[in-house]
């Protein structure tokens, strides 16, 4: 049907209507004083998502630009980074600090698991010359569906005195997240994920350790750099010509959250997640990550049966129910589909997912109980 196409995947999420009618409003100029006023909010409300009294800067880019602006405004060539890998975005992080001439370690674990805080206390206490300057980390990392425990990670960096450079495009807003009181020193995220706007605008908060580590990096380049930002930040503006409408829709959805909570938002997205992970075993598919202490409550990885394939899921819940699920990324691509619960998803959408894919399995033959998922689900729902 028309116009009727639900996403469930990691991003970009489900818009809200009264953010999407604000957007398409005719633009207004970046250097009035309306616009001023919008960014005054804006950079308030974001302190409060962030759970920090550091300010949040506001890129026009992706999210993946935060994460660049995060290395640029830090890293030497030759520093030591430590990228702890549990998918691939943990990689990118990687790949970016190498861009920068850093000296890149990695601790990797198998897709699926978390990183384990005693390898990161084994690693950083043998770094006795304190060479480990920087450690990156993904909080959720939406290709393998697997959260980390990232508040007794970031307190084993801190105690070691690196700075610590979290990803958290696709947690910020879904699951708890506290800047100040873990002590994470860099924290990214972005639009088009837990904020419910389309993609383009990406955020990076910095706490005053990584800003005199700022102070002394030889090259922040131009476009990401801290200090235009903190100016502007500091003065209601934009160093540089901003996607005006986006910031207009972020307001109105940062309204929105702060209205409902983040702690009502983050406990819909653990339930939602439960309540998809429940249907999941109810229907005989197995999750990729089977503990639920570390899945994710954005994203929720599945592994297809034996004698079905993910194109074919994925193929038949678009073009059957018009809704959009996930592959698997690199290693991963047709081994396992996923599906998000993350942002503007409320307790009707679980169900009829879920219902569409019992229907999705039962067309393409998978035996299984029909109405079992839903039940499971709405046990979890009802709660």
């Amino acid at each position: 049907m028309q116009d009727k196409t639900f996403l469930m995947i990691p991003g970009p999420t489900p818009v809200p209507e009264s953010v999407l009618l604000d957007m398409a409003k005719h633009p207004i100029g970046h250097r009035s004083s309306e616009f001023s006023k919008i960014l005054e909010k804006v950079y308030s409300n974001l302190k409060l998502i962030f759970e920090t009294k550091n300010d949040v800067f506001v890129y026009t880019s992706s999210g993946t630009g935060a994460m660049e602006a995060a290395i640029s405004n830090l890293v030497n060539e030759g520093d030591k980074v430590l990228s702890l890998v549990i998918g691939n975005f943990g990689e990118r992080w990687a790949k970016i600090a190498k861009a920068f001439g850093a000296d890149v370690e990695k601790i990797s674990v198998p897709y699926g698991q978390a990183i384990n805080p005693e390898d990161l206390k084994k690693r950083l206490n043998e770094d006795v010359n304190k060479e480990i300057k920087f450690v990156t980390l993904t909080h959720n990392e939406t290709s393998t569906g697997v959260t980390n425990d990232l508040k007794t990670l970031c307190e084993i960096i801190r105690n070691h005195g690196a700075i610590s450079i979290v990803d958290g495009v696709t947690s910020v807003c879904a699951m708890p997240l506290k800047m100040d009181e873990w002590g994470i020193d860099v924290l990214v995220s972005g639009s088009q994920k837990g904020f419910m706007i389309p993609p383009g605008l990406a955020f990076l908060s910095a706490n005053e350790r990584a800003f005199e580590i700022h102070k002394n990096c030889k090259r922040s380049g131009f476009y990401f750099n801290w200090d235009a930002y903190k100016k502007s930040v500091n003065a209601n503006s934009t160093p540089y010509t901003p996607a005006v409408n986006l910031f207009v829709a972020l307001d109105t959805a940062l309204n929105m959250i702060l209205k409902e909570g983040l702690e009502t938002i983050q406990n819909r997205h653990k339930k939602h997640s439960l309540a998809l992970r429940a249907a999941i075993r109810a229907i005989n598919l197995k999750l990729f990550v089977e503990d639920d202490s570390i899945a994710s409550c954005a994203i929720t990885s599945i592994l297809p049966p034996e004698d079905i394939s993910v194109p074919d899921i994925r193929s038949t819940l678009k073009n059957d129910f018009d809704i959009v699920v996930a592959n698997g990324q690199n290693d991963l691509k047709d081994k396992i589909f996923r599906m998000g619960t993350l942002g503007f998803v409320c307790d009707r959408d679980i169900l009829a997912a879920v219902s569409a894919l019992e229907a999705t399995l039962y067309k393409l033959g998978h035996k299984f109980e029909p109405g079992s998922g839903v039940k499971a689900a709405i046990e979890i729902l009802t709660k």
